[in-house]
């Protein structure tokens, strides 16, 4: 099976009242089903399991609403996932959005009150989650097991239960703590009824969440031993290594020898990244060796209106094409700023030297048995060209298959009429004459003269060479026919240094660029590379005059943006509603790496990367440079690195020791986790969140962006539990 699906909805019933009295009830109808009489079926534990995951990617009994978790709030906005990306993303460089929709301007604008509706709807999921992950440690004690006498295989398996469900309160708890600091506090050790919950504060809480993590590390499944959306020892490990990165930040004290300590665990576990940067937000990146906690979602069994849903769909309007991210349609929502695009590097394309198609030249055709309708006269294309115009044609032609014929014809024509061929291949043409016969298949110089009516043909190979190519000057690098593109083509790892292209392994025949326009000449200058990287050189020998193209295949391409029909910046206020203001964000998609689509086009079947291993490095380097003992600088380039080289597929991207710093650090993981619920807690870590060190768009509330009060670093407790709790007080400033 794919994912772990909801196999039961509902097996507690936890009564919200707008205050957060009740945080652990249940119901007084005997004929609801409540936990004192479900778990008589021994299959309900691990149903219920299912719950507490399916509590980080639904919202009710049915889905995508109906029969809500909490009464009284959308089912579609107090999705967990979807209340997490709005404080982590929205009040960011990474994301706004255009919807005029209660408060949601307050995010971007960072001017947010308690009474805000959609900070009440995400603090009452996080809740809710711990409720029920209390609710399911109270059920599988071994009082109520032996009370019930479950069987000892099925006991075996709560074990493995009971450290997962600790691991998921700990990660609401954490949420807690990252978004909304002190908190409500609630654990399985208190009695279910109307009580007042106690509020923890950070530095307590913090020592709870980390108490709860060490004592399952050695407990819960082994890294990569778990079915696929179940936690393991990686995914405790990873978030104990959040925890720790951002311990200054809630504690004022440093943990970034724990945190390099439990990254270092994580990166030798087993865990490797995805080849392909966009391979990981596609509809199959369940199956990526990268990904070591997902919140799964599927389209036929896991529908709502938040999660993927939402974060796929609100993310397209304007001009771009739903289909192209497998949905039926998008909301017109979620755009970025030119402050987060201009992160990525202006070229997208990665040409350094495009093909100069040259002149128009006198030609002769040459149509054969290699042509796809054989013998065709009255295809253009295949020519041969004049470029002195002396009746003295050349060019090249490849042949897929050995022994390939062809004629020579002076005007295209499909009765091959005055064709030119060759009686006694001796190399003269004769009108009428036998089909002129090449060798073994491959790529073939031809040279027709008709002055004297004779004819050269060569099979050639080609190959670059020079001291940018790993041979150097004496060492050809080969390059390959590409039938679909109709050129030779090379993959090449190239240095700053020179470059030219030569026939045979031999200088007799080579080619390079006098005055650098892209064109070839025979014997020309040498071709300057600038740029060190992976390269794709694509040489074009149809007809003089020769040209040729470098593409850099190595420079970043996660900046997966959509630009059609859309405008960079976002200059007034009232521009904000027009989605095409802004750059669409297309990084997930609906589709498969195969290009398939979903099993649904409403309802994504993409999983959420909550935690993976690109930035399990980035933290570690980052724990390095903060001054993790144990780290060396040039271990910190090289966990840097291994991220980079595969954004830039290649060495092209690396850095030096010298050029690491933090702030390279800090951009880095907004180019790799963008859009994945980071952009939040590394800005306020890096203290780039509310002053006026990073602008960006409507920071603040105005187009240039502007420094906003300190307070505004964390979320304040909802007024309506402080108004109904008098135990807790409310965060600084609110």
């Amino acid at each position: 099976m794919k994912k772990l699906y909801v196999f039961i909805f509902i097996l507690i019933a936890s009564t919200f009242s707008a205050c957060f009295k009740d945080l652990d009830t249940v119901p007084l109808d005997p004929n609801i089903t409540t936990s004192g009489n479900a778990f008589k079926d021994e299959a309900v534990y691990k149903q219920f399991l299912g719950k507490l995951y399916a509590g980080l990617a639904v919202s009710g009994q049915e889905g995508p609403a109906g029969e809500p978790d909490i009464q009284g709030i959308d089912e579609g906005f107090g999705q967990y996932l979807r209340g997490y990306w709005y404080h982590q993303e929205l009040p960011t460089d990474e994301a706004l959005i255009g919807w005029n929709d209660q408060t949601i301007y307050n995010f971007h604008d960072l001017d947010w009150t308690a009474s805000d509706g959609f900070t009440f709807a995400f603090y009452s999921r996080v809740f809710y989650q711990i409720v029920v992950c209390n609710e399911f440690l109270r059920e599988t004690t071994d009082a109520k097991l032996n009370e019930r006498n479950v069987s000892a295989p099925v006991r075996a398996e709560i074990v493995d239960y009971i450290a997962e469900a600790r691991f998921l309160r700990a990660l609401s708890y954490w949420h807690a703590l990252d978004v909304f600091r002190n908190v409500p506090f609630v654990t399985e050790n208190d009695k279910v009824g109307a009580f007042f919950p106690n509020q923890i504060k950070a530095p307590e809480l913090f020592k709870y969440i980390e108490s709860e993590l060490l004592d399952i590390e050695n407990t819960i499944k082994a890294p990569r031993t778990n079915q696929y959306g179940r936690a393991d020892r990686a995914a405790v490990w990873t978030l104990l290594a959040k925890l720790y990165l951002n311990a200054e930040t809630y504690i004022g004290q440093k943990k970034y020898n724990e945190c390099l300590s439990v990254c270092e665990k994580v990166i030798n576990a087993g865990y490797s990244l995805e080849p392909q940067y966009s391979h990981m937000f596609l509809a199959d990146n369940h199956k990526s060796n990268e990904m070591i906690f997902p919140v799964a979602f599927d389209g036929i069994n896991t529908r709502t209106w938040g999660g993927m849903t939402f974060i796929i769909r609100a993310g397209i309007g304007g001009s771009i094409n739903p289909l192209e991210s497998g949905v039926s349609g998008g909301w017109g929502g979620s755009r970025t700023t030119r402050q987060f695009v201009e992160k990525f590097p202006a070229d997208l394309t990665g040409i350094i030297q495009e093909f100069n198609p040259g002149k128009s030249y006198p030609k002769v055709y040459v149509p054969g048995s290699y042509q796809t309708t054989p013998f065709n006269g009255s295809d253009s294309k295949n020519a041969l060209t004049s470029p002195k115009s002396n009746k003295i044609y050349e060019g090249y032609r490849y042949f897929a298959q050995d022994n390939a014929e062809f004629v020579i014809l002076r005007n295209p024509s499909s009765t091959l009429g005055g064709k030119l061929g060759d009686n006694g291949a001796d190399g003269t043409l004769e009108t009428g004459g036998a089909n002129i016969k090449a060798g073994s298949k491959g790529l073939y110089y031809i040279k027709v003269d008709l002055n004297n009516n004779t004819y050269v043909l060569e099979k050639q190979t080609w190959g670059v060479v020079g001291s940018a190519t790993p041979g150097g000057w004496d060492n050809d690098t080969e390059f390959t026919w590409n039938a679909e593109l109709g050129y030779l083509t090379a993959k090449v790892e190239l240095t700053a240094g020179d470059i030219k292209f030569r026939a045979n392994k031999d200088w007799a025949v080579n080619l390079g660029d006098t005055g650098a326009d892209g064109l070839l000449e025979a014997g020309g200058n040498d071709i300057k590379i600038t740029k060190s990287g992976g390269y794709e050189i694509r040489l074009d020998l149809d007809s003089p005059d020769y040209t040729y193209e470098l593409r850099l295949t190595s420079f970043d391409r996660r900046g997966i943006f959509g630009t059609k029909g859309q405008v960079l910046d976002i200059n007034t206020r009232e521009d904000i509603p027009i989605f095409n203001n802004g750059y669409a964000v297309l990084k997930f998609k609906n589709i498969t790496s195969e290009g398939k689509s979903g099993s649904n086009v409403d309802f994504p079947d993409t999983d959420f990367p909550m935690f993976r291993l690109a930035d399990v490095y980035l933290m570690a380097s980052e724990a390095i440079l903060r001054g993790a003992a144990g780290g060396t600088k040039a271990k910190a380039t090289e966990y840097f690195n291994v991220v980079r080289q595969r954004a830039y597929t290649g060495s092209a991207g690396n850095v030096t020791e010298n050029n690491l710093n933090l702030d390279l650090i800090l951009d880095e993981r907004g180019r790799e986790l963008y859009w994945e619920c980071h952009r939040r807690t590394d800005l306020v870590r890096f203290n780039k969140f509310t002053t006026a060190d990073y602008l960006w768009a409507w920071k603040g509330g105005v187009s240039q962006g502007q420094a906003v009060d300190t307070k505004y670093n964390i979320f304040p407790i909802p007024s309506a539990d402080i108004s109904a709790n008098p135990n807790l007080k409310q965060n600084p400033g609110y």
